[in-house]
């Protein structure tokens, strides 16, 4: 009979504080990621993953590609990264899509405006803590920069200076509205708080407007002009109506992709949470503007989640809600069920793979900050310790996208529904003699055409009365041209309609996979009580770059045969392993494995030749079970799949003391 599973919760996890410098030798020491062209000298903002990296962000890729468009059945679509410069000044991207930056004004090193405010003005509360404990006769080390804070390039230094209570409060107020302020409001707070550069403490210039995108050329004449995309979306957009019509021309439906990038970043700081190349993950779900319920809401109403509401912000507060998504929804904290739906989709994705809850909130964005395109907007923030990061973006993106390409390219991106009962209505129609038009005005007449479309009922009225008294005239581009009723004719006309059209709103979930994979690595990053030193990366089995660790108990020729023969089952299930025949003790090979969040190790031992028995390993308890190759391999399987926990593996398999036999 199986003995009694070890209990997971006496495993101390937190008996040593997170050192963010122990984390990142890990990650290079195991090759997670490394700065790109790092034997030139690297380049900011850009980086490689190594093996295990490159593993653990696929895995996370894989299951959100399960989570969202299988389970959701979404229509996902590849798009190219190049773009044309008139797609993204129709979606308001090379106008609006900037950031402020200041620059040091001896040194010319540049910062992001709002990153050096909060920066500054959190290290001088740090250095407030300090001088208050040193006050008390309090030791200062829960106020003393950590590990963390020295090791962090060009981050600004705290200075043990007391401050006036009133200050303090300015201070966690400003931080509170950081993302909300203009450049000229950040110019004043710059001004007003003495702000200076981090890295030299000299004086800063005014923040001026810089676009983040990478600019390009299109073809050898570069008459065509481009640009990298910074995000996934416009694709979608410019595809709309193929999509319409593979879903049949129905709505609520959803697109969605997986793909690189580009933002021209500033100051690329705080490793892979600002980079100039990264994973999006981005849905776009089309919904009717009249009815924003959701099929499948009742599957998330009851969840919980941590919201942050945009007035408790301007207040200059942080102060979390916790409350029911259904109970957010009825009372308008969040404005509609499909925006309520995918925040309850998110808040699952982000569990599953491995994100600490307690360090997950939604954060509604305030009106400074929000998109121009959005109606309303929600961020799945995660706590690390460069504080709280935004990796998932839900924005009801309202019909924005839709009827900026449309306007644009004169093409109805719309859909049609058909009506139980007719519409009968009147309204003034604009009929164009394009015949008389184009002769009278030549290059000016398809303004004037698009002109005398784009008006209202009311100017269409007055246009009616203009031409019965021969007055009449329409304006465009500064001009004034005069109309007479052989250019057009203006009637008022009963309209029947048996179909409505309309054009959809957009609700979308946008992920930074990048961020994720950083926050999950913090999220899940542990050393032993025993040995501070002895790192633990404590992924879930479902996003685990390995699953398993194939451990032969020594070198000896007689175990590789099993080892391989273990190594090729198991790959034959689709789970990934690794064979350490090493010279190293087993207890280092555990470890260095532990380092790289593989879950579960297979050990093979003379007995496991001789009877056919392995033992199994657990990786944060390190309890070891038993069982014959067949059973281990079986719960292994289970375990990786989701449908056994390591309580229930430990009810399957009977504890190894290094005694027992098991029947093969």
């Amino acid at each position: 009979m199986a003995s009694p599973a070890p209990d997971p919760t006496l495993v101390k996890k937190d008996v040593h504080p997170f050192e963010r410098a122990q984390l990142e030798g890990l990650m290079t020491k195991r090759f997670f990621y490394t700065q790109a062209f790092e034997i030139y000298g690297g380049v900011a903002g850009l980086y490689d993953y190594g093996p295990s990296g490159a593993a653990l962000q696929t895995n996370i890729i894989n299951h959100w590609r399960n989570h969202f468009i299988i389970e959701e059945d979404m229509l996902e679509l590849d798009t190219t990264i190049m773009t044309l410069s008139d797609v993204l000044k129709t979606s308001g991207h090379v106008d609006k899509f900037a950031d402020w930056m200041v620059k040091d004004t001896k040194t010319g090193e540049i910062y992001r405006a709002d990153h050096m405010v909060e920066n500054v003005l959190e290290a001088r509360l740090k250095g407030d803590q300090e001088a208050r404990a040193k006050e008390s006769g309090q030791s200062t080390a829960d106020a003393a920069p950590s590990a963390n804070d020295k090791k962090t390039k060009k981050k600004a230094k705290s200075v043990a200076v007391k401050l006036a209570d009133e200050v303090v409060a300015e201070y966690h107020k400003i931080l509170a509205q950081i993302d909300d302020f203009s450049g000229a409001q950040l110019a004043e707070l710059i001004k007003k708080h003495d702000i200076r550069a981090p890295a030299s403490d000299n004086e800063v210039t005014e923040p001026t407007e810089f676009n983040l995108m990478f600019e390009s050329n299109i073809g050898p004449t570069g008459q065509t002009k481009g640009y990298l995309r910074p995000e996934t979306a416009q694709g979608h957009f410019v595809n709309f109506e193929r999509l319409l019509d593979f879903n049949n021309g129905r709505v609520p439906f959803a697109s969605a992709q997986i793909g690189k990038s580009f933002r021209n970043e500033i100051s690329p700081r705080a490793g892979l949470l600002r980079v100039r190349e990264f994973v999006m993950a981005e849905i776009e779900h089309y919904v009717d503007p009249e009815n924003k319920k959701h099929a499948r809401f009742s599957d998330v109403e009851n969840i919980v989640v941590p919201l942050l509401h945009r007035d408790v912000q301007k207040a200059g507060e942080t102060t979390l809600k916790k409350m029911t998504i259904g109970e957010a929804v009825r009372t308008h904290m969040i404005d509609n069920e499909t925006l309520g739906y995918f925040i309850g989709r998110i808040y699952l994705f982000l569990e599953a793979i491995g994100i600490d809850t307690n360090r997950l909130r939604f954060r509604q964005h305030m009106e400074n900050e929000m998109a121009h395109y959005a109606s309303d907007c929600w961020d799945a923030e995660l706590h690390t310790s460069y504080g709280w990061i935004e990796c998932v973006g839900c924005a009801d993106r309202s019909a924005f996208d839709l009827t900026m390409h449309s306007n644009r390219t004169k093409r109805e991106l719309v859909v049609q529904v058909p009506l139980k009962e007719p519409k009968v209505y009147q309204k003034y129609v604009p009929t164009i003699n394009k015949k008389v038009l184009g002769p009278s005005f030549k290059k000016d007449a398809k303004l004037i055409e698009e002109t005398i479309l784009a008006l209202d009922q009311d100017q269409l009225k007055a246009l009616e009365g203009d031409l019965a008294a021969g007055k009449a005239s329409v304006q465009a581009n500064g001009q004034t041209f005069p109309l007479t009723s052989e250019h057009v004719n203006v009637e008022y006309k009963t309209i029947k309609e048996s179909v409505r059209s309309f054009t959809p709103n957009v609700i979308e979930p946008s992920f930074g996979i990048g961020r994720i994979f950083y926050a999950l690595l913090e999220h899940s990053f542990w050393a032993r009580e025993e040995d501070k030193e002895r790192g633990v990366l404590s992924l879930p089995p479902l996003v685990a770059p390995f699953k398993v660790l194939i451990v032969p108990i020594s070198s000896n020729e007689q175990l590789s045969p099993l080892a391989q023969q273990i190594s090729k089952r198991l790959r034959s299930l689709g789970i990934p392993s690794r064979i350490d025949d090493s010279s190293a003790t087993i207890g280092r090979r555990y470890a260095r494995n532990d380092e790289l969040g593989t879950p579960f190790a297979l050990t093979i031992d003379f007995a496991s030749v001789a009877k056919g028995t392995i033992t199994l390993r657990e990786r944060d308890t390190t309890a070891q079970r038993i069982g014959s190759v067949d059973q281990v391999i079986d719960v292994v399987q289970k375990l990786c799949t989701g449908r056994l926990d390591w309580t229930g593996a430990c009810q399957t398999l009977p504890a190894y003391t290094g005694t027992q036999d098991v029947e093969a």
